[in-house]
């Protein structure tokens, strides 16, 4: 790891993105994203790659803002009951830069989320891609790897 990364800078980032899902603040946290961003959940462990293999979702860019518009839409389903979650982060770790330049970041994760009286518990790891900007970070690629991925899931609702 490079020794001008700033890895405190990177979890107020993480905890900064996790509090606008908490939220939920869809149109905040869609601006985290570069024009080229991604996100990604796999839908078996270690999955090569989401574009030769089935995902849970895979989305560009345009595809998150279908589904942000999608989410605040006054007539949604999604309005019907309210969607409340609390994200934990920890085990931060920069592994350096990938062939693009982007930051190479790691992080464990637990979110519980409660959505239509029902409280549903989510775990794994995130890996982002982060571009440095003049004072923060976008993100240009999220794959989030639940530890069940390959388990029955109900909908999900909003983003992890």
């Amino acid at each position: 790891m490079s020794d001008s990364v700033d890895l405190r800078a990177i979890e107020h980032f993480l905890y900064d993105e996790a509090n606008l899902l908490d939220n939920p603040d869809l149109d905040r946290w869609i601006e985290l994203y570069s024009e080229d961003g991604s996100y990604w959940m796999p839908v078996i462990p270690n999955q090569p790659d989401p574009l030769n293999h089935v995902s849970i979702f895979y989305d560009d860019r345009v595809m998150m803002e279908v589904r942000r518009r999608n989410f605040v839409h006054p007539r949604a389903a999604s309005k019907d009951h309210s969607v409340r979650a609390s994200h934990i982060i920890g085990n931060v770790r920069c592994s350096g830069r990938n062939q693009q330049g982007d930051l190479v970041v790691t992080s464990n994760f637990q979110c519980v989320l409660y959505y239509r009286r029902e409280q549903r518990l989510y775990a794994g790891t995130y890996l982002h891609h982060l571009i440095a900007t003049d004072n923060s970070f976008k993100i240009r690629h999220k794959k989030v790897q639940l530890i069940n991925c390959d388990a029955p899931h109900k909908s999900l609702t909003i983003y992890l």
